[in-house]
Protein backbone atom coordinates (compact mmCIF):
# COMPACT_ATOMS: atom_id res chain seq x y z
CA UNK A 1 0.00 0.00 0.00
CA UNK A 2 1.00 3.93 -0.78
CA UNK A 3 2.66 5.39 2.37
CA UNK A 4 0.65 8.97 2.72
CA UNK A 5 1.34 11.87 4.67
CA UNK A 6 -1.70 10.92 6.97
CA UNK A 7 0.42 7.90 8.10
CA UNK A 8 3.50 9.99 8.52
CA UNK A 9 1.64 12.29 10.56
CA UNK A 10 0.38 9.30 12.88
CA UNK A 11 3.39 7.60 13.43
CA UNK A 12 5.35 10.77 13.76
CA UNK A 13 2.55 11.76 16.59
CA UNK A 14 1.69 15.30 14.78
CA UNK A 15 -0.48 17.09 12.42
CA UNK A 16 -0.45 16.85 9.02
CA UNK A 17 0.02 20.06 8.54
CA UNK A 18 3.30 19.55 10.39
CA UNK A 19 4.49 16.73 8.07
CA UNK A 20 3.86 19.04 5.21
CA UNK A 21 6.07 21.75 6.53
CA UNK A 22 8.72 19.56 7.15
CA UNK A 23 8.80 18.30 3.94
CA UNK A 24 8.87 21.38 2.28
CA UNK A 25 11.63 22.72 4.50
CA UNK A 26 9.44 25.41 6.30
CA UNK A 27 11.80 26.64 8.95
CA UNK A 28 8.61 27.12 11.54
CA UNK A 29 9.41 23.94 12.88
CA UNK A 30 11.51 22.70 15.84
CA UNK A 31 14.08 21.11 15.48
CA UNK A 32 13.23 17.80 17.79
CA UNK A 33 9.94 17.56 16.01
CA UNK A 34 11.40 17.71 12.48
CA UNK A 35 13.58 15.28 13.74
CA UNK A 36 11.04 12.31 15.26
CA UNK A 37 9.19 13.44 11.14
CA UNK A 38 12.41 12.39 9.40
CA UNK A 39 12.38 9.45 11.86
CA UNK A 40 9.12 8.44 10.71
CA UNK A 41 9.09 8.98 6.72
CA UNK A 42 12.20 7.04 7.15
CA UNK A 43 10.80 3.94 8.82
CA UNK A 44 7.91 4.25 6.55
CA UNK A 45 9.85 5.06 3.16
CA UNK A 46 7.33 7.44 2.46
CA UNK A 47 7.94 9.65 -1.00
CA UNK A 48 5.68 13.13 -1.08
CA UNK A 49 3.31 12.97 -3.99
CA UNK A 50 5.32 15.43 -6.81
CA UNK A 51 1.70 15.52 -8.57
CA UNK A 52 -0.55 16.33 -5.88
CA UNK A 53 2.19 19.29 -4.97
CA UNK A 54 1.81 20.67 -8.47
CA UNK A 55 -1.95 20.61 -7.76
CA UNK A 56 -1.57 22.57 -4.60
CA UNK A 57 0.93 24.69 -5.67
CA UNK A 58 0.48 24.90 -9.57
CA UNK A 59 4.16 24.76 -9.65
CA UNK A 60 5.84 20.87 -10.72
CA UNK A 61 9.19 21.99 -10.09
CA UNK A 62 10.02 20.22 -13.64
CA UNK A 63 11.27 21.86 -16.77
CA UNK A 64 11.03 20.04 -20.20
CA UNK A 65 13.94 19.91 -22.49
CA UNK A 66 13.59 18.98 -26.42
CA UNK A 67 16.49 17.56 -27.99
CA UNK A 68 17.08 16.82 -31.46
CA UNK A 69 19.81 14.19 -31.72
CA UNK A 70 20.67 12.13 -27.78
CA UNK A 71 23.47 10.72 -29.44
CA UNK A 72 25.21 13.83 -31.27
CA UNK A 73 28.16 14.99 -28.29
CA UNK A 74 27.13 18.59 -28.88
CA UNK A 75 24.05 18.10 -27.48
CA UNK A 76 24.75 15.95 -24.59
CA UNK A 77 27.14 19.02 -23.75
CA UNK A 78 24.12 21.50 -23.35
CA UNK A 79 22.00 19.07 -21.74
CA UNK A 80 24.81 19.19 -18.86
CA UNK A 81 24.72 22.77 -18.38
CA UNK A 82 21.07 22.83 -18.72
CA UNK A 83 21.06 19.99 -15.50
CA UNK A 84 23.74 21.78 -13.49
CA UNK A 85 21.87 24.85 -13.45
CA UNK A 86 18.51 23.15 -13.26
CA UNK A 87 20.24 21.42 -10.20
CA UNK A 88 21.05 24.37 -8.29
CA UNK A 89 17.38 25.78 -8.71
CA UNK A 90 16.23 22.78 -7.54
CA UNK A 91 14.18 22.08 -10.96
CA UNK A 92 14.00 18.71 -12.53
CA UNK A 93 14.76 17.88 -15.88
CA UNK A 94 12.45 15.75 -18.70
CA UNK A 95 14.56 15.55 -21.41
CA UNK A 96 12.73 13.96 -24.58
CA UNK A 97 14.42 13.08 -27.67
CA UNK A 98 12.93 14.28 -31.06
CA UNK A 99 15.21 12.49 -33.65
CA UNK A 100 15.46 15.86 -35.31
CA UNK A 101 11.70 14.97 -37.14
CA UNK A 102 9.52 18.05 -36.96
CA UNK A 103 6.41 15.61 -36.17
CA UNK A 104 8.13 14.50 -33.48
CA UNK A 105 9.29 17.66 -32.12
CA UNK A 106 5.58 19.33 -32.26
CA UNK A 107 4.16 16.31 -30.55
CA UNK A 108 7.01 15.87 -27.93
CA UNK A 109 6.24 19.73 -27.29
CA UNK A 110 2.83 18.89 -26.60
CA UNK A 111 3.61 16.27 -24.43
CA UNK A 112 5.50 17.92 -22.15
CA UNK A 113 3.59 20.66 -22.06
CA UNK A 114 0.55 18.50 -21.62
CA UNK A 115 2.55 16.85 -18.52
CA UNK A 116 1.85 20.68 -16.77
CA UNK A 117 6.11 21.21 -16.37
CA UNK A 118 6.78 24.91 -15.29
CA UNK A 119 8.90 26.11 -18.38
CA UNK A 120 10.19 24.05 -21.31
CA UNK A 121 14.13 24.45 -23.74
CA UNK A 122 13.97 23.70 -27.17
CA UNK A 123 17.08 22.73 -28.24
CA UNK A 124 18.90 23.02 -31.71
CA UNK A 125 16.28 22.46 -34.20
CA UNK A 126 15.08 24.28 -36.69
CA UNK A 127 12.20 26.73 -35.56
CA UNK A 128 9.40 26.47 -38.07
CA UNK A 129 5.68 28.50 -38.09
CA UNK A 130 4.31 24.77 -37.13
CA UNK A 131 6.80 25.19 -34.01
CA UNK A 132 5.86 28.90 -33.06
CA UNK A 133 1.82 27.64 -33.24
CA UNK A 134 2.87 24.89 -30.82
CA UNK A 135 4.93 27.55 -28.55
CA UNK A 136 2.03 30.25 -28.73
CA UNK A 137 -0.26 27.76 -26.54
CA UNK A 138 2.19 27.59 -23.55
CA UNK A 139 1.26 28.76 -20.71
CA UNK A 140 4.61 28.68 -19.53
CA UNK A 141 8.00 30.15 -20.38
CA UNK A 142 10.00 28.53 -23.38
CA UNK A 143 13.42 29.83 -24.45
CA UNK A 144 15.15 28.07 -27.23
CA UNK A 145 18.80 26.83 -26.36
CA UNK A 146 21.40 26.63 -29.54
CA UNK A 147 18.90 28.15 -31.96
CA UNK A 148 16.75 31.06 -33.08
CA UNK A 149 13.81 31.86 -34.54
CA UNK A 150 13.72 33.99 -37.58
CA UNK A 151 11.96 36.50 -36.01
CA UNK A 152 13.52 36.78 -32.25
CA UNK A 153 10.01 36.56 -31.05
CA UNK A 154 11.09 34.08 -28.57
CA UNK A 155 13.77 34.25 -25.83
CA UNK A 156 16.77 32.25 -26.98
CA UNK A 157 20.72 31.74 -25.96
CA UNK A 158 23.23 31.02 -28.82
CA UNK A 159 26.40 32.03 -30.48
CA UNK A 160 26.28 34.27 -34.00
CA UNK A 161 26.98 31.03 -36.45
CA UNK A 162 27.31 33.54 -39.49
CA UNK A 163 30.64 35.06 -37.64
CA UNK A 164 31.79 31.81 -36.16
CA UNK A 165 31.47 30.37 -40.18
CA UNK A 166 33.44 33.80 -41.08
CA UNK A 167 36.02 33.81 -38.64
CA UNK A 168 37.10 29.93 -39.68
CA UNK A 169 37.21 30.81 -43.28
CA UNK A 170 39.09 33.71 -42.26
CA UNK A 171 41.65 31.47 -40.70
CA UNK A 172 41.93 29.94 -43.83
CA UNK A 173 42.31 32.86 -46.12
CA UNK A 174 45.02 34.34 -43.98
CA UNK A 175 47.04 30.83 -44.30
CA UNK A 176 47.06 31.86 -48.65
CA UNK A 177 43.98 29.47 -49.23
CA UNK A 178 41.76 30.39 -52.20
CA UNK A 179 40.36 27.13 -53.29
CA UNK A 180 37.89 26.78 -50.17
CA UNK A 181 35.52 24.23 -50.61
CA UNK A 182 32.65 23.97 -48.07
CA UNK A 183 30.35 20.92 -46.67
CA UNK A 184 27.74 22.53 -45.63
CA UNK A 185 24.76 21.77 -43.67
CA UNK A 186 21.01 22.52 -45.00
CA UNK A 187 20.39 25.78 -45.77
CA UNK A 188 16.89 25.30 -44.55
CA UNK A 189 17.72 25.23 -40.91
CA UNK A 190 18.69 29.08 -40.49
CA UNK A 191 21.67 28.50 -37.85
CA UNK A 192 23.96 25.76 -39.01
CA UNK A 193 23.20 25.99 -42.30
CA UNK A 194 21.81 29.19 -43.94
CA UNK A 195 23.96 31.56 -41.48
CA UNK A 196 27.09 28.98 -41.57
CA UNK A 197 26.76 29.55 -45.52
CA UNK A 198 26.81 32.82 -45.14
CA UNK A 199 29.84 33.40 -42.76
CA UNK A 200 31.61 31.27 -45.62
CA UNK A 201 30.34 33.04 -49.06
CA UNK A 202 31.01 36.76 -47.06
CA UNK A 203 34.53 35.82 -46.00
CA UNK A 204 35.28 34.48 -49.56
CA UNK A 205 33.45 37.73 -51.21
CA UNK A 206 35.50 40.24 -48.86
CA UNK A 207 38.91 38.69 -49.58
CA UNK A 208 37.83 39.01 -53.37
CA UNK A 209 37.55 35.10 -54.07
CA UNK A 210 34.63 33.56 -55.98
CA UNK A 211 32.17 31.27 -54.57
CA UNK A 212 32.46 28.32 -56.69
CA UNK A 213 29.18 25.95 -56.92
CA UNK A 214 31.25 22.90 -57.57
CA UNK A 215 33.02 24.09 -54.28
CA UNK A 216 29.68 23.82 -52.02
CA UNK A 217 28.32 20.62 -50.84
CA UNK A 218 25.32 19.99 -48.20
CA UNK A 219 25.59 17.31 -45.76
CA UNK A 220 23.51 16.10 -42.80
CA UNK A 221 25.93 17.31 -40.26
CA UNK A 222 27.35 13.88 -39.32
CA UNK A 223 30.43 11.54 -39.96
CA UNK A 224 29.03 9.78 -42.24
CA UNK A 225 28.22 12.96 -44.46
CA UNK A 226 31.91 14.24 -44.70
CA UNK A 227 33.71 10.97 -45.85
CA UNK A 228 30.84 11.09 -48.88
CA UNK A 229 30.98 14.68 -49.67
CA UNK A 230 34.53 14.95 -49.63
CA UNK A 231 34.72 12.17 -52.48
CA UNK A 232 32.96 14.58 -54.62
CA UNK A 233 35.83 17.33 -54.17
CA UNK A 234 38.50 14.54 -54.97
CA UNK A 235 36.46 14.26 -58.39
CA UNK A 236 37.21 17.78 -59.47
CA UNK A 237 39.66 18.64 -62.04
CA UNK A 238 40.69 21.76 -59.58
CA UNK A 239 41.11 20.06 -56.35
CA UNK A 240 40.40 22.97 -53.08
CA UNK A 241 43.17 23.35 -51.21
CA UNK A 242 41.49 23.50 -47.80
CA UNK A 243 37.50 22.42 -46.82
CA UNK A 244 35.70 24.24 -44.42
CA UNK A 245 33.25 21.64 -42.87
CA UNK A 246 29.87 23.26 -40.65
CA UNK A 247 30.28 20.53 -38.25
CA UNK A 248 33.21 18.81 -36.47
CA UNK A 249 31.70 15.82 -37.69
CA UNK A 250 31.66 16.51 -41.07
CA UNK A 251 35.08 17.55 -40.56
CA UNK A 252 36.33 14.54 -39.20
CA UNK A 253 34.40 12.28 -41.78
CA UNK A 254 36.43 14.79 -44.50
CA UNK A 255 39.96 14.07 -43.16
CA UNK A 256 39.26 10.55 -43.03
CA UNK A 257 38.43 10.36 -46.80
CA UNK A 258 41.84 12.26 -47.38
CA UNK A 259 43.77 9.94 -45.96
CA UNK A 260 42.19 7.17 -47.31
CA UNK A 261 43.22 8.61 -50.53
CA UNK A 262 46.33 8.97 -49.96
CA UNK A 263 46.41 12.56 -49.16
CA UNK A 264 47.93 14.37 -46.39
CA UNK A 265 46.04 16.75 -43.72
CA UNK A 266 47.35 19.58 -43.79
CA UNK A 267 49.90 19.31 -45.98
CA UNK A 268 48.03 18.76 -49.01
CA UNK A 269 44.77 19.73 -47.69
CA UNK A 270 43.70 21.97 -44.69
CA UNK A 271 40.62 21.40 -42.16
CA UNK A 272 38.59 23.48 -40.59
CA UNK A 273 35.26 23.33 -38.70
CA UNK A 274 32.79 24.84 -36.03
CA UNK A 275 31.85 23.36 -32.65
CA UNK A 276 34.60 21.71 -30.68
CA UNK A 277 33.38 18.84 -29.88
CA UNK A 278 35.56 15.82 -27.68
CA UNK A 279 36.46 14.39 -30.89
CA UNK A 280 38.06 17.49 -32.38
CA UNK A 281 41.24 16.75 -30.55
CA UNK A 282 41.14 12.96 -30.41
CA UNK A 283 41.47 12.68 -34.93
CA UNK A 284 44.82 12.72 -35.79
CA UNK A 285 45.93 15.78 -37.09
CA UNK A 286 43.82 17.28 -34.32
CA UNK A 287 41.50 19.63 -35.99
CA UNK A 288 41.30 22.98 -35.90
CA UNK A 289 37.63 24.53 -34.77
CA UNK A 290 35.90 27.45 -33.74
CA UNK A 291 34.46 26.40 -29.98
CA UNK A 292 30.92 26.81 -29.40
CA UNK A 293 30.14 26.57 -25.87
CA UNK A 294 27.68 24.24 -25.16
CA UNK A 295 27.98 23.87 -21.37
CA UNK A 296 27.70 27.53 -21.27
CA UNK A 297 24.80 27.32 -23.92
CA UNK A 298 23.07 24.97 -21.54
CA UNK A 299 23.42 26.71 -18.71
CA UNK A 300 22.61 30.51 -19.31
CA UNK A 301 19.38 28.77 -20.95
CA UNK A 302 18.33 27.08 -17.76
CA UNK A 303 19.10 30.31 -16.03
CA UNK A 304 17.08 32.32 -18.25
CA UNK A 305 14.20 29.96 -17.84
CA UNK A 306 13.82 30.32 -14.18
CA UNK A 307 14.07 34.11 -14.51
CA UNK A 308 10.98 34.01 -16.79
CA UNK A 309 9.48 31.04 -14.60
CA UNK A 310 10.01 32.86 -11.44
CA UNK A 311 9.58 36.13 -12.90
CA UNK A 312 12.44 37.65 -12.27
CA UNK A 313 13.12 39.71 -15.43
CA UNK A 314 12.88 43.74 -14.72
CA UNK A 315 10.75 44.45 -17.64
CA UNK A 316 9.58 43.60 -21.51
CA UNK A 317 12.99 45.17 -22.85
CA UNK A 318 15.43 42.84 -20.75
CA UNK A 319 17.26 41.17 -23.31
CA UNK A 320 15.81 37.91 -24.04
CA UNK A 321 18.19 36.92 -27.25
CA UNK A 322 21.38 36.18 -26.06
CA UNK A 323 24.62 35.49 -28.20
CA UNK A 324 26.97 34.05 -26.61
CA UNK A 325 30.72 34.70 -27.61
CA UNK A 326 32.85 31.87 -29.72
CA UNK A 327 36.30 31.10 -29.12
CA UNK A 328 38.87 29.85 -32.39
CA UNK A 329 40.77 26.97 -31.25
CA UNK A 330 43.55 26.74 -33.51
CA UNK A 331 45.13 22.79 -33.59
CA UNK A 332 46.74 20.72 -36.44
CA UNK A 333 44.69 20.70 -39.59
CA UNK A 334 45.39 23.79 -41.29
CA UNK A 335 48.77 24.78 -42.65
CA UNK A 336 50.05 27.69 -44.64
CA UNK A 337 49.38 27.38 -48.60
Amino acid sequence: MTVTIYDVAREAGVSMATVSRVVNNNPNVKPQTRKKVFEAIERLGYRPNAVARGLASKKTTTVGVVIPDISNSIFSEVARGIEDIANMYHYNIILCNADKKKEKEIRVINTLLEKQVDGLLFMGGVVTEEHIQAFKTSAVPIVLCATTDENNTIASVDIDHEKAAYDAVKVLIENGHRNIAMISGTLQDPANGFARYQGYKKALEEAGIPVRDEYVRIGNYRYESGLEVTKHFLELSELPTAIFAATDEMAIGAIHTLQDNGYKVPEDMSVISVDNIRMASMVRPQLTTVAMPMYDIGAVSMRLLTKLMNKETKDASEQMQVILPHDVIHRNSVAHR
